[in-house]
């Protein structure tokens, strides 16, 4: 864990002045990837799923909030299709107590992944055992795997086909910086399926695909 409170920040505007230097190295091309992949998942009625622990775990109920709800036009009858694997604390703790705590995301997306899905994963570390074993069952179902970090990306890194980055080792700012990230693909989805733009970036997605 000590390396998840490396550059400690002593003061308040030490820690602004970091997450200004961190903001400017965002990897957008790599955000704007997903929200493609996103405004794809959409128009094929694919599912998405979500996962992570602590703060991670927040985030992904609030994400799949955002996409679930947010994204509703009126008078839209096709919604996003969006499960965050964190809302269900009984099955959570049923798998952990009766198989292991590695299982509480793989079991359940077990349940309901199919080929083309997509299992979204956030993990500030990009280590979680749990979060690892459940982007192992994604790549096995056929899924599109998609990694939220921090650091250096981790072991998530290389079992995603698209892997948000945070430069930064700091967990605080990489964690803000994640809700930041989730909020502008959220609106730009959300602003393409109002505006019935999605079709077409799903569109120039498959052609370059």
């Amino acid at each position: 864990m000590r390396e998840l409170f490396a550059n400690s920040i002593t003061t308040i505007a030490q820690y602004f002045g970091n997450y200004e230097q961190v903001l400017k190295k965002i990897p957008v091309a790599e955000i704007e990837k997903v929200a493609l992949e996103l405004s794809r998942a959409y128009e094929e009625n694919r599912c998405v799923f979500v996962f992570g622990n602590g703060g991670s775990a927040a985030l992904a109920s609030h994400f799949a909030c955002d996409l679930g709800k947010g994204t509703i036009a009126e008078g839209e009858v096709k919604r996003f299709r969006v499960i965050a694997f964190t809302d269900n604390v009984p099955l959570m703790t049923a798998w952990a107590n009766d198989s292991s705590y590695k299982d509480v995301f793989a079991e359940q997306l077990r349940n309901f992944v199919q080929r083309g899905d997509i299992v979204f994963a956030i993990s500030g570390s990009g280590n979680s055992g749990n979060v690892l074993r459940a982007l192992e069952t994604g790549r096995e179902a056929g899924a599109i795997n998609i990694g939220l970090t921090g650091f250096r990306g981790g072991k998530m890194k290389s079992m995603c086909s698209s892997c948000i980055v945070i430069p930064s080792d700091n967990m605080q700012l990489i964690e803000d910086l994640h809700l930041s990230v989730t909020h502008a693909i959220f609106s730009v989805v959300k602003n393409r399926m109002a505006h019935g733009e999605s079709a077409a970036f799903a569109a120039a997605v498959s052609s370059a695909d």
